[in-house]
């Protein structure tokens, strides 16, 4: 950057008459990153000379020639035509001066009343109120994907798991439907977010409002922001909205890494059940066997680079006084990168369960007799003997398998009958999978009923989000 920019051609220079120094000018601007808010400030801006206008600030024809002139701008923005000078240290600076170039003096009456403050405050939640609602989209589909998956392989057994140790028989369907559900409250967080992001800051000023009888509520009208910030100097400086975004994303990821992390050890061939699609897979530049899952490591490792966004953020607001301050610059660049971050892990995770297929076999071959020992205090317990008791006399059972190196399911009879006299003949109908499963009927379970309601309650949601996406 040159150093022999006038300080009287920027919006801050009348002020100063010595030059900065180029070093500082290229610390201090933001326009190589910020240039992305082109379009929500060119809408802020012919909102807010609307305003101008209906205050008598400037003419109607005025005002006519700053609309025309900055649809323009984003005609040259829209078709890669903008041309960037060294003095265009943010996107305000770049899009009011190209503004006076085409339609001469009539533009610096645009900024009457107005400050970079609450104008990048305003852009930016235009902004990502846009994106919000494109993430929203992809969150839908997903959850839309996953609920297809799951009424497709309803009949698909497998293990279930804690402590990464194997627990008892499941639905695949089950497993699957308990990530809908978290991004479905993830949806819900999005929503109450968008809530927050939908309050306007034009007209608040540099910090202590405007003193030209703008009309925040014309404003608020033509940007279609319900709400307007009540107090300026919180309208200035808040940026919570871009905090609660980032954690919103942290909060997503954390979900879509823990599902992506279970694909990942479901996908090995120690276990193989299941197979990810070629387009969703690499492989090894060495060993020309693997098949490896770069797709969901890459989703596992993205959550971390959206929880430093979200840190790094919060470390910068919790250091500074009220109303506005310079190091809030700080703050598009984690909000960019994050959108563009989960914009790119959902659309992977739609295509990775799209396109995954489930070994049925393999995950059959997993469950194991031991897997139905409570099933077997279950038994008990609608002889009815007591739970507690029943438990205790179910790990009987089990210690009688180990010692004479059988498996649980192997035990006569008899051996039930030595461990308690409550056991029967019928004892050996423990020993079915798919009964195991369907006793799990009350809401919430795993039985096949179970899962359909489950599968229909979020079908139910779904096509209400078909009604949220048309308003």
């Amino acid at each position: 950057m040159s150093g022999d920019i006038s300080e009287a051609g920027r919006l801050w220079g009348g002020r100063f008459t010595g030059k900065t120094d180029p070093v500082m000018e290229q610390f201090n601007a933001s326009i190589s990153y910020d240039k992305r808010l082109w379009k929500a400030d060119i809408q802020g801006s012919q909102a807010y000379v609307k305003a101008l206008e209906q205050a008598g600030l400037v003419s109607p024809e005025e005002r006519l020639a700053i609309h025309h002139g900055l649809e323009k701008v984003a005609i040259e923005w829209s078709e890669d035509r903008f041309v960037l000078q060294p003095s265009d240290e943010d996107i305000h600076t770049a899009n009011e001066r190209r503004l006076k170039e085409l339609i001469g003096s009539a533009a610096g009456k645009l900024h009457t009343g107005r400050s970079r403050n609450d104008q990048v405050a305003t852009d930016m939640r235009l902004w990502l109120r846009e994106q919000l609602q494109i993430l929203r989209s992809f969150m839908v589909q997903l959850i839309q994907v996953i609920c297809t998956r799951a009424q497709q392989d309803i009949h698909i057994l497998m293990p279930g798991y804690t402590h990464l140790q194997r627990a008892q028989p499941i639905r695949w369907s089950h497993w699957l439907l308990s990530y809908a559900f978290m991004l479905q409250r993830d949806v819900q967080r999005l929503d109450q977010l968008m809530d927050r992001v939908n309050v306007l800051p034009l007209g608040c000023g540099a910090l202590a409002g405007n003193p030209f009888n703008v009309d925040r509520q014309l404003l608020a009208r033509e940007l279609n922001f319900p709400a307007v910030a009540l107090n300026s100097l919180d309208g200035t400086s808040d940026r919570d909205f871009v905090a609660e975004f980032l954690f919103w994303a942290s909060m997503t990821s954390v979900h879509l890494s823990k599902w992506a992390e279970d694909l990942i050890i479901y996908s090995t061939k120690e276990f193989s059940f299941v197979l990810l699609a070629d387009a969703y897979s690499t492989g090894s530049s060495l060993m020309p066997q693997k098949k490896n899952p770069d797709s969901l490591e890459l989703i596992r490792g993205k959550s971390g680079r959206m929880y430093g966004r979200c840190t790094s953020l919060m470390m910068t607001l919790k250091g500074l006084p009220s109303t506005y301050n310079k190091d809030l610059q700080e703050d598009k660049e984690g909000m960019f990168d994050v959108c563009d971050t989960m914009t790119g892990v959902l659309q992977v995770a739609i295509g990775v369960i799209s396109t995954l297929k489930v070994n049925q076999e393999a995950c059959l071959a997993a469950l194991s007799p031991d897997m139905l020992a409570t099933d077997l205090a279950y038994f008990l317990v609608n002889k009815g003997v007591p739970f507690r008791e029943a438990h205790s006399l179910s790990g009987e059972c089990v210690a009688l398998a180990e010692k004479k190196q059988c498996k649980l399911s192997e035990l006569s009879v008899r051996d039930f009958e030595s461990v308690s006299a409550s056991f029967d003949a019928s004892v050996t109908k423990v020993w079915d999978y798919e009964n195991s499963v369907e006793q799990y009927r009350s809401i919430g379970g795993t039985s096949r009923a179970s899962v359909q309601q489950q599968i229909a309650r979020l079908q139910v949601w779904l096509a209400e989000q078909q009604n949220v996406t048309a308003q």
